[in-house]
């Protein structure tokens, strides 16, 4: 969910700084003949699915001898559990209980057909009954993009649930006076992603869906060229766009996980999760808006996602770190990325 200024329209960008089942045991590290993920990184995890909040969610695992040092990890759209690949197995080495879920709409994971089972009621409730079913009180929860969104809704919602915060790209977003999307719609008119879907629900999806790997392998790039923005909804141009911008933030076997889970579960559960911004306004309402837990920030400089200018206001106990990369950061520096957590979480358990 990132924007672009060069010609794609914003494709994650959010207001406040908008530009001005319980299955198998799974035992650890290993390859499953067929499974796309594993074929495309032999140490990915095999998933279990487990039944929580009247859904089920496809998780992967890793270090779970690292009992009592869990830490969550929430993917953004269009992504999915194997955007964590290079953390995973980093985190785990580190000692941790590594939880990284397909959310709900994503993967194998259930997909609710009604559009409110994708509220931030729902999707907190999610993680919450996670930590109810490994038996934690809390956890360290890290999202990128949309689950950085779901982990700051999270920490409003639940907070004796998250006992540490990291999140990529995307900062803390203040909650206005008017509800999300009826403030994008009079700032950048229909035709902006977000409202887009809200108005016009169904007509992106089956672009999505009709053309899922030109849409994934034009969307994950780095260092694309600027462009001037094009009138109409950028994405549906993104999505049907013969030749890609830029590098690719990924190898084509990796790709080719990503294009496989949505060409088995579509598009619509995700882009579900823009049309409950308004509702997820409203459900904010009366929760104390200031994210007391200690969080780090990780920005990548090249992120057409602003930085926030005030985040030290609603997030006091807030350290930000910026990496020289795009919107993928996690994909694209996982070294650096791997490092800065790392380095982050040691200091805090040192005090």
């Amino acid at each position: 969910m990132q924007h672009q200024e060069d010609g794609h329209q914003p494709v994650g960008s959010h207001v406040g700084n908008i530009f001005t089942k319980t299955g198998h045991e799974v035992t650890g590290f290993g390859r499953q003949d067929g499974d796309m993920t594993s074929a495309a990184n032999p140490e990915f995890p095999k998933p279990t699915l487990i039944s929580v909040n009247g859904v089920e969610l496809e998780v992967f695992e890793a270090g779970q001898q690292n009992v009592e040092k869990p830490i969550v990890l929430c993917h953004g759209w269009p992504e999915h559990a194997f955007s964590w690949r290079y953390q995973m197995p980093a985190l785990a080495a580190a000692g941790y209980h590594v939880i990284v879920p397909n959310q709900r709409g994503y993967g194998n994971s259930s997909r609710p057909a009604e559009v409110t089972a994708y509220d931030i009621e729902h999707l907190s409730g999610d993680l919450v009954a996670l930590l109810d079913h490994y038996g934690y009180e809390d956890a360290t929860f890290v999202g990128h993009d949309w689950g950085a969104m779901v982990v700051w809704g999270l920490t409003l919602l639940h907070p004796d649930r998250v006992n540490k915060v990291i999140n990529l790209s995307l900062p803390y977003q203040e909650r206005g006076e008017k509800p999300w999307i009826e403030f994008m719609e009079e700032v950048f008119g229909g035709d902006f992603y977000f409202v887009h879907f809200n108005r016009q629900p169904g007509v992106a999806d089956a672009v999505f869906d009709a053309n899922t790997h030109q849409f994934l392998r034009n969307l994950y790039r780095k260092n694309e060229p600027p462009m001037q923005p094009q009138p109409g909804m950028t994405l549906i141009d993104l999505a049907t766009a013969d030749a890609p911008l830029g590098e690719p933030v990924m190898s084509e076997s990796e790709l080719a996980v990503f294009v496989s889970a949505f060409e088995t579960s579509g598009f619509t559960g995700g882009v579900n999760w823009y049309r409950n911004l308004d509702r997820n306004w409203h459900l904010l309402a009366d929760v104390d808006p200031i994210i007391q837990q200690p969080t780090l920030m990780i920005y990548g400089d090249r992120d057409v996602i602003q930085k926030s200018e005030n985040l030290a206001k609603f997030v006091p106990n807030v350290e930000v770190v910026s990496l020289d990369c795009g919107h993928w950061i996690q994909e694209e520096k996982p070294e650096e990325t791997n490092q800065a957590i790392l380095k982050w979480l040691d200091q805090r358990d040192a005090t």
